[in-house]
């Protein structure tokens, strides 16, 4: 079957942002990322990514169960695989800025830190 769109490079984004909006059923004792407002979490990303022209070199979108919703709205970036929980609306401008535009992760957000050299 011919392809019908334009062939893109290998990897297509510089950057992809996973949002997890797993849900668990009320009462949960991990609770879930989609009742600690991971749909705002991702319509934020979604909306910044747009009016800063980031598309197509930058993509955020919704995923599955990252088995972290215990911390909160979890996030995840790749290719770089910084991990970051707890994540709020108030947030996402500070991960847009430093993260995926500038390239440095935002230190307090991060579940899995780097570990310290030297």
């Amino acid at each position: 079957m011919p392809l019908t769109e334009p062939a893109r490079k290998y990897p297509p984004y510089e950057r992809h942002v996973f949002i997890c909006l797993n849900e668990r059923p009320a009462g949960n004792a991990r609770g879930d990322c989609t009742r600690k407002g991971s749909p705002l979490v991702l319509a934020r990303f979604k909306e910044l990514v747009e009016t800063l022209k980031l598309k197509p070199r930058i993509r955020a979108q919704k995923c599955g169960c990252l088995d972290t919703c215990e911390n909160g709205v979890s996030v995840v970036v790749y290719p770089e695989a910084v991990w970051y929980k707890g994540v709020t609306v108030a947030d996402v401008d500070e991960i847009v800025h430093s993260h995926l535009v500038g390239g440095v992760p935002v230190e307090r957000l991060r579940q899995h830190p780097a570990p310290k050299q030297g």
